[in-house]
């Protein structure tokens, strides 16, 4: 299994994840081509140079807007972005276009991936990144979806950055992405609606559900770009390596800190055909509940998210008969089970712990039998299928409409190759 790490100790930007990834080994001039098939190339030029920060040497990626080259004329590093032979501009041209700011909203986004040549898994990725950012920008400002004007990422800086990481994510093509804790800094940032607290409000919106520290630097070391890059691509939070690190790589960031301003991020490879995750019992114990009502919780309970309920007889304290419920669940739908105990159950208090989800490989496949189709499990352990479960359901209905015993449709299955 091939994996991305990203270690966010000093947060995460656009352009600092840009850079990492370049750094980690997507070649400059394939993203560069890419990124010209949203034909915003009269907008911006993009340099890519070798930098440091306390030590750590990386790459460091600029987004310059044509409007701000007329205050840097000398500009380090490799300017990469530029059509040769297809279009020209003249100096009135350019700086006319030096005055334009564009504050484009989601719809314009979207006309400008969507009619671009780019392919659909990268402008999909594209979308959901900005779709991201928009719910937050949205909710935190109290405005339609469609209303809300990015402003900072709605420049084509922004777009910049979210359509690179789309295409550098497609082009390494990992099995799986994992982040750490993020940084998120501390302090106050000063944007386009003012003077806002670090996290800026979208921000926070955005790492819902996602484990962050503050305050490490008083400076907004994760912006709304890259945690939206983080929220949409990670499947996993955790500070845990548990694979071999392949590669290594640096992208540096333009602020000077007290702690190196660089996104750090790992290739890295795990040999496992199981999957590992990491997920909470919650436990409580009851003795006075009416025995009736267990069936409908445990409904409830599933349909909030479980991933599994079960009920152990126990002796409580003056040896009363009681239930102890246990409900595994994911950090996600946590909440959700919290509140179906605490609405549904006479318990006033959880136990609540870690465990470790170790799962085979799974398949499903249909079989062809003398009754039909029918839906079968496969699990596989280092490659090798261990086991195979019909779909209990399936064959039951079969079972009562052709008024035969569920043991002969069971039988029928297995008679057939499962390999």
């Amino acid at each position: 299994m091939k994996i991305l790490y990203y270690d966010c100790f000093c947060g995460i930007s656009g352009d600092m994840n840009l850079a990492a990834l370049i750094d980690l080994g997507v070649p400059k001039e394939y993203l560069v081509e890419e990124l010209l098939k949203l034909n915003l190339d009269s907008e911006y030029k993009l340099v890519i140079d070798n930098s440091t920060k306390l030590g750590i040497t990386g790459t460091r990626v600029d987004v310059i807007l044509k409007n701000k080259l007329e205050d840097n004329t000398h500009i380090s590093g490799q300017v990469l972005h530029e059509r040769v032979n297809k279009h020209s501009h003249n100096s009135d041209e350019e700086h006319v276009h030096s005055h334009e700011h564009h504050h484009r909203n989601l719809m314009d986004i979207e006309k400008i991936i969507n009619s671009s040549d780019l392919s659909d898994k990268v402008k999909k990725l594209s979308l959901d990144m900005f779709m991201k950012v928009a719910e937050a920008e949205a909710k935190v400002h109290g405005k339609d979806l469609y209303e809300v004007h990015f402003h900072e990422v709605g420049a084509v800086d922004s777009i910049v950055d979210i359509v690179g990481a789309a295409i550098c994510l497609d082009y390494l093509n990992v099995d799986k992405i994992i982040a750490s804790t993020v940084q998120v800094g501390g302090g106050f940032v000063e944007c386009a609606h003012g003077i806002m607290p670090v996290p800026a409000p979208a921000t926070t919106e955005i790492l819902k559900d996602i484990p962050i520290s503050t305050g490490i630097v008083q400076f907004e070391t994760t912006t709304p770009t890259g945690a939206a890059i983080l929220a949409v691509n990670a499947q996993e939070f955790s500070q845990k390596i548990d694979f071999s690190i392949k590669k290594v790589a640096y992208g540096i960031g333009h602020k000077d800190l007290k702690i190196p301003n660089v996104l750090r991020v790992y290739i890295g490879e795990k040999e496992s055909t199981e999957k590992v995750e990491e997920q909470h019992i919650l436990e409580t114990n009851i003795d006075d509940m009416n025995p009736e009502f267990y069936g409908y919780v445990e409904e409830k309970l599933f349909e909030a998210g479980a991933l599994d309920v079960f009920k152990t007889p126990i002796f409580m304290k003056k040896g009363r008969p009681g239930i102890k419920l246990s409900v595994l669940v994911n950090e996600k739908n946590e909440k959700n089970v919290l509140d179906v105990i605490f609405e549904e159950t006479t318990s006033i208090g959880i136990r609540k712990y870690k465990v470790e989800k170790i799962m085979l490989n799974r398949e499903i496949s249909k079989v062809k039998t003398e009754y039909g189709d029918i839906t079968v499990k496969k699990s596989y352990y280092r490659g090798k299928l261990v086991k195979c479960k019909p779909e209990y359901e399936e064959c039951r209905a079969i079972a009562k409409e052709r008024n035969i015993s569920i043991d002969k449709v069971y039988k029928a299955i297995y008679k057939q190759d499962l390999d």
